[in-house]
């Protein structure tokens, strides 16, 4: 039986995900919202929703509507669809509960809404799953000893709050409003050299975002995207490597693997309990 995967979010661990799936022969679908808020775009499969296409590294997806799902994976590229509410699990037409894998990579940091259908395989990453709950598995999404353990009980770690390493490196929006960007993501930058601003809704003065330190310009929000207060907007890197941001991270890679682990593992004891063994 050949299953298809539904991947729930094109930020960037997803698209690492995504890219690890395809390189092994999965057909993967992305479902993304209307307005993705991926940071780290030059790696992320959801852009496709504002570029049409989007390619990272060598794998290259599409913006489609469900009637092309088939003919876009068959092209050898990645569908992309604007699905919320993954309305696609619900379309006898497109997906069969029987042979259909979903994996959640929105990184919610809570529990999901439920699927409202039965399907053999559902994946959560990070906190808000419980594997034997919400979800059959769960993979850890925080960085240490335990990043990209699978679980088929329990959860992953809480959510800290805090991003890995140096604090500063994420940059947040000091108010809510629009963000209008002055670098580019991949510049290199210097301590205190402005980056961006957000401009109020109501009018008033912008606040100006800083370079926290020396670094590449890692990853920024769509400039013109709307944010609220303390919502993630970048990502400032001291290592000056020049084509860091054109590649996934280890991170997703990792998680990536992590999903391979189960789906060889679900597929394994598939086969088993269909053979009688």
């Amino acid at each position: 039986m050949t299953h298809l995967i539904v991947l729930r979010g094109g930020g960037d661990l997803a698209s690492g995900i995504a890219l690890r799936l395809h390189h092994t022969g999965f057909q993967v679908v992305i479902l993304e919202l209307e307005r993705p808020l991926a940071v780290r775009r030059t790696v992320s499969f959801s852009e496709a929703v504002y570029e049409g296409v989007q390619t990272v590294e060598d794998t290259t997806a599409r913006l489609v509507s469900p009637d092309q799902i088939q003919v876009t994976l068959e092209a050898g590229e990645i569908p992309v669809l604007i699905d919320p509410h993954a309305n696609i699990l619900r379309n006898q037409f497109l997906t069969s509960p029987n042979s259909t894998i979903v994996i959640d990579a929105r990184l919610l940091k809570a529990a999901p809404e439920p699927l409202g259908i039965n399907i053999p395989l559902y994946i959560g990453l990070g906190p808000g799953f419980v594997a034997g709950e919400n979800c059959h598995a769960v993979i850890e999404t925080r960085r240490g000893h335990t990043l990209g353990r699978v679980y088929w009980s329990g959860s992953a770690q809480v959510d800290s709050g805090a991003p890995d390493g140096d604090r500063r490196r994420v940059l947040r929006a000091p108010h809510a409003g629009v963000l209008m960007a002055e670098a580019k993501i991949g510049d290199h930058l210097k301590e205190g050299q402005f980056i961006a601003e957000i401009q109020p809704d109501d009018g008033s003065d912008s606040y100006s975002v800083f370079s926290p330190f020396e670094g590449v310009l890692r990853g920024l929000i769509r400039p013109g995207i709307p944010v609220t207060k303390d919502m993630k907007i970048g990502d400032v890197d001291r290592r000056n490597d020049p084509v860091m941001h054109t590649l996934v991270s280890d991170k997703a890679l990792a998680i990536g693997g992590s999903v391979l682990e189960i789906l060889l593992m679900f597929m394994k004891k598939t086969e088993s309990d269909s053979s009688g063994i």
